[in-house]
């Protein structure tokens, strides 16, 4: 019999007993049962004992999403191992910073991207479609309750990311809670967050926990048509999107409301002309509102969304679920009365374990509250109603989500301060709250040099995650002060693109040179500049240097291809991220397209 532990391989044991030839994941080139995922797991997890990994043993996993990335996660937690998840997308000197930080013993994960961060030979190990090339025999479960199961980085004020510990008890209270998102074995779940972002932990292990099934989106970067094509394809039911995507397919009137049943947003404030606009349009639609920070594992709280609720005010983020308490204090931690905005400390059974090797800064964030509990500071401000249900209010520090990401502008600051050439930096997000909202750079230059802006871009993305990345920049003579001699950030997010004595936008050396454009350059023009909002004229502008990032783009693929009438990709779009180098692919599209036997002529 399986053991009746609250942990994620128990989980799924149980579920390959039950129904062992259900489905359990199809990645659009193969599929697992329930009993071929728990036995692929369970041979790899033998491999890895033998490699030596076991509790206490921190393993790091370096794939793209598909089948094999959940038996090589599961199979970590069956060695009784730590599960760090690195992003494919991240530049080698980040993935080297977080291993180093976590001291991986292993990393685990394609061939591809392994070389590509340049990992070493002997702390690797290559995955294939099941598992590995090597083999091992059974070992015994040995995930713990309470033992960490996953270390996610977040953005750090002090320019270090850090790295929050969740236990397995956490994940499984989140992901088998009865109060939470409804999931049942009849359901398809998307999966297409990337792997190192938490709400991955809900698209791939709540379906599996509860008997359903998880459709893997295969796409790196998936289009909003090839998100709504695997969404068809694949007969998803419930699915995630970050607030700044959901406000972009509402804003499109994308087609992917009409083919889900349930559907969660998070990550930042949920507009209530958007998702009034898609209930009224899609009524049969379950539209959860769902909030929670990484250090209480994913979602807290969710709110099911009514018409009603989008008609004035913040659209609620609901109550707490899944053993996750909220109180709402003052700054004596006492309880504020309800209807007054308070700061949300989040307690109950979810609760990370802290931060690894930074024992001050847990201590500063998790502590134990005068009624005896422990509980995580989420520095956000809510309102509780009279029915319990909270509304979201802000931050009380510069603590900022864009597009789903929480970014501490100080962890920026810091990578710019090292550049010899940048004597003050200050990084603020404008048009916060909206599907564009852009991070901008606010830097000033060392005295005797030029901040160009191309090259800090450039040299920083070869450090930062990509979200960290300013997509807009402003170069000026001094940052602005408050009365007290603090940075006015507000001032700073409120100021037009060209501020007084800088420039911005990504210009590196002046504004952008008008050149000629052919006729399929002008229609990418006018696309980015419907996109961007100001006009772009040049055959060599560069879509992130004009302050382009993946949302917009998203926007501008979409666009094009309803334009042309072909299929475009993301990753082809941001693979060729000039004007001409974009007309140049839709040429080539074109061109396939004609040669296709049976295709009309144009």
């Amino acid at each position: 019999m399986t053991p009746a532990l609250p942990t994620l391989p128990a989980l799924v044991a149980r579920q390959a007993e039950q129904q062992p030839s259900a489905l359990a994941l199809t990645d659009g080139v193969g599929y697992l049962t329930y009993r071929e995922l728990h036995d692929a797991a369970g041979r790899l997890a033998a491999v890895l004992a033998a490699h030596g990994i076991g509790p206490g043993s921190a393993v790091g996993l370096l794939c793209a999403r598909s089948a094999r990335f959940a038996v090589a996660q599961l199979a970590v937690w069956r060695a009784g191992a730590l599960v760090v998840p690195l992003d494919p997308a991240y530049p080698a000197p980040r993935i080297a910073e977080m291993t180093a930080d976590a001291d991986v013993r292993l990393v685990l994960g394609d061939k591809a991207l392994l070389a590509e961060a340049g990992l070493p030979a002997e702390r690797t190990l290559v995955l294939t479609e099941r598992g590995t090339e090597e083999t091992g025999g059974a070992v015994p479960d040995a995930a713990e309750p309470d033992a960490p199961a996953l270390l996610y980085y977040t953005s750090g004020s002090t320019g270090r990311p850090k790295g929050v510990l969740v236990p397995h008890r956490a994940v499984t209270d989140l992901v088998t809670a009865p109060d939470g998102l409804p999931i049942g074995p009849r359901d398809r779940v998307l999966f297409h967050s990337t792997p190192s972002f938490d709400a991955a932990t809900f698209e791939l292990w709540a379906p599996l926990a509860r008997g359903a099934a998880v459709a893997v989106s295969p796409a790196e970067r998936p289009s909003a048509e090839e998100l709504v094509r695997d969404i068809e394809r694949s007969g998803v039911t419930t699915a995630f999107l970050t607030t700044a995507l959901f406000h972009h397919l509402a804003a499109t009137e994308s087609r992917i409301f009409g083919v889900l049943r349930t559907l969660a947003v998070g990550g930042e404030a949920l507009a209530p002309e958007h998702a009034g606009a898609v209930l009224r349009a899609f009524p049969w639609l379950e539209l959860y509102n769902a909030y929670g920070p990484t250090e209480a594992t994913t979602f807290t709280t969710a709110h099911r969304v009514a018409p009603a609720d989008c008609e004035g005010g913040p659209v609620p983020i609901g109550r707490p679920f899944g053993g996750a308490r909220a109180l709402v204090l003052d700054e004596r931690l006492a309880p504020v009365e309800p209807g007054t905005v308070g700061e949300l400390w989040i307690g109950g059974s979810r609760l990370a374990l802290g931060y690894l090797d930074r024992p001050e800064l847990t201590a500063e964030r998790f502590r134990e509250l005068p009624d005896g509990g422990r509980a995580y500071r989420s520095g956000d401000l809510v309102r509780q109603r009279p029915d319990g249900v909270l509304e979201f209010h802000g931050r009380t520090d510069d603590q900022v989500k864009v597009r789903g990401f929480r970014i501490e502008p100080g962890e920026v600051e810091q990578a710019l301060l090292r550049f010899p050439e940048v004597a003050e930096a200050a990084v603020v997000v404008r048009r916060a709250g909206r599907a564009d909202a852009a991070l901008t750079a606010c830097v000033v230059p060392a005295e005797g040099c030029a901040a160009a802006v191309e090259t800090l871009r450039t040299r920083l993305a070869e450090r930062l995650p990509a979200h960290l990345v300013p997509t807009a920049w402003v170069v000026l003579a001094e940052l602005p002060l408050t009365g007290s001699g603090k940075v006015d950030r507000r001032a700073l997010a409120a100021a037009p693109d060209r501020a007084a004595g800088g420039v911005a936008g990504g210009v590196a050396d002046g504004a952008s040179v008008a050149a000629g454009l052919t006729p399929i350059q002008q229609v990418v023009a006018e696309a980015w500049s419907r996109a961007l909002e100001r006009p772009i004229n040049d055959p060599a502008a560069d879509f992130l240097a004009e302050g382009g990032h993946s949302l917009l783009a998203m926007w501008v693929v979409d666009d094009l291809a309803g334009e042309f009438g072909i299929d475009l990709s993301l990753a082809d779009f941001l693979g060729h991220p000039t004007v001409a180098g974009q007309a140049e692919l839709l040429e080539r599209a074109l061109r396939d397209a004609d040669d296709t036997p049976g295709a009309p002529q144009r």
